[in-house]
């Protein structure tokens, strides 16, 4: 009898799918089904319960709880007081700092980030694509507050509706491309969202034309956003740098003709230190 098929966990189309093992002794199915746990949590949903964490990370809830208990005694996930839910432990948060403070392209970006903000523009940022999304890695804002938006390092946003996403996508192969824009649900964030996926390709391929990517209250309202690809040695996107306005402080045109020299002429000394020192991401 043919087997049945298990329907997909609530969240499997937001990840890419997984490379084939080479060698299937030297994978082990318990670390797996742990990093399954941990990956459960998001920046929506942050606190789960345990039914939820075994639906989330397709397990039963007898192996969901192990491990659960497991990580929290290693301090990768805690407990939530007087409720049933869970969160990401302080652990977590070591290795993500850890990542993102070694000796990379954030070392180089920051100081120039500032030369930005708020002289240009009221923030900006230095991200990486992560399957379907972009991770902030750097961040300078001021007068942003009333905007209420999270973009602190290790923070993420969807690429196919971020100018920051664009930059970095238009630089990648079609068959690429198209993976990592399937890699996640494509909602509307605001009503000029692009969602449709010939629409997302067409611009693209106008982003890689113009070296540059814009958003005009796409991502969120009342922000207006130009994006730039950072490329190595062989042309390969390693990164990206973008700098938004509030939309109350000018419109698009004269951000573009304001902005764009100076995000382009940083990107370039990005780029050129990170070749020179051999550094990616």
């Amino acid at each position: 009898m043919a087997k049945v098929e298990k329907k997909a966990p609530k969240r499997a189309a937001e990840t890419p799918p997984k490379e084939p093992k080479t060698n299937p002794k030297n994978y082990v199915a318990s670390v797996g089904k742990a990093f399954a746990v941990l990956k459960s949590f998001t920046s929506e949903h942050f606190e789960l319960t345990l039914s939820e964490v075994a639906a989330q990370a397709d397990l039963d809830r007898g192996t969901a709880f192990r491990l659960i208990q497991t990580l929290i005694e290693l301090g990768y996930l805690q407990a939530v007081p007087q409720s049933r839910r869970f969160r990401l432990g302080v652990a977590c948060l070591d290795l993500g700092y850890t990542v993102l403070s070694h000796g990379s392209l954030r070392t180089i970006v920051e100081p120039l980030l500032r030369d930005l903000v708020p002289d240009v523009g009221d923030a900006a940022s230095l991200g990486i694509l992560d399957g379907g999304d972009v991770i902030y890695l750097a961040r300078v804002g001021a007068g942003l507050d009333r905007h209420k938006m999270d973009r602190r390092p290790g923070s993420r946003i969807p690429a196919y509706s971020a100018a920051l996403g664009h930059a970095m996508l238009a630089h990648l192969a079609r068959d690429e491309q198209i993976r990592r824009l399937d890699a996640r649900p494509r909602v509307k964030l605001s009503e000029r969202t692009l969602t449709d996926l010939d629409a997302l390709l067409d611009r693209l391929d106008l982003v890689k034309r113009k070296g540059h990517a814009v958003s005009d209250g796409e991502n969120a309202y009342g922000l207006r956003t130009l994006a730039t690809p950072i490329l190595d040695a062989q042309g390969l996107v390693i990164a990206g740098l973008s700098v938004t306005v509030d939309a109350m402080r000018m419109d698009l045109p004269t951000f573009r003709d304001e902005a764009l020299p100076r995000l382009m002429q940083v990107t370039s000394q990005v780029q050129e230190l990170a070749i020179k020192s051999g550094l990616s991401n």
